[in-house]
């Protein structure tokens, strides 16, 4: 009897497009390697610009010209983009995130798995961010938060309590379904709140949604 390998027996279905940006042929020719090994993604030259492909760019730190990338790259029409960084601070991650990132991988963790992990989560509009860098970034938020608590004039929060609720667990790294059981919602109660939340302020996924929550001092 013969054992199905991983291909065989995965869910069929249409594969993810995804664009590798690198700033050598060398780093796009491994990123593109190892994203042929993932599941569910079908790598697409830079040439053919396939609409709705999600852009995967290779930078090592993220700066003016990374984050004109960022931007050339979502007002062409990607706009689900991952981007794989050697080292980046809590200011960047907002601005990357703003310009309309949807997943970020630390370069040194960019294996075959968490690079499809990423595209299909961006795919999906879903965040996909290191849990290192959030927790700073959330302990530097909740640090200015409770700073100016108790000032008067200071403007009432944009979120709702329950969505800021659900919005620190997206930060944790926790998923629809853990969501749901954590605060003993529906997984369609979640992601509602969520739509609602990202329509409402017109933010462009998960990702923003944090990003936007913790620049304002909502989580």
């Amino acid at each position: 009897m013969t054992v199905p390998n991983s291909q065989s027996s995965a869910r069929p279905g249409p594969r993810v497009p995804v664009v590798v940006h690198a700033p050598d042929p060398i780093s796009r020719a491994g990123a593109e390697s190892q994203l042929r090994r993932c599941l569910g993604v079908e790598v697409v030259p830079e040439r053919e610009g396939r609409r709705g492909a999600v852009a995967l760019l290779l930078a090592d730190v993220v700066d003016a010209t990374v984050t004109g990338a960022l931007r050339r790259l979502v007002r062409s029409g990607e706009t689900r983009v991952v981007l794989v960084v050697d080292q980046m601070r809590e200011s960047e991650l907002l601005d990357a995130v703003e310009c309309g990132v949807g997943a970020i991988l630390w370069r040194r963790e960019a294996t075959a798995e968490r690079l499809g992990r990423a595209v299909l989560a961006a795919a999906r509009g879903e965040g996909d961010l290191p849990a290192d860098l959030l927790g700073r970034l959330i302990t530097q938020m909740g640090r200015l938060q409770r700073s100016v608590q108790g000032i008067p004039g200071l403007a009432s929060p944009g979120v709702s309590e329950r969505e800021a609720d659900v919005l620190r667990l997206v930060a944790e790294g926790w998923d629809t379904a853990e969501i749901a059981g954590k605060l003993s919602y529906s997984e369609r109660t979640v992601k509602n709140v969520l739509h609602g939340l990202t329509t409402r302020l017109n933010l462009r996924n998960r990702a923003h949604a944090v990003a936007h929550a913790l620049r304002e001092g909502y989580i």
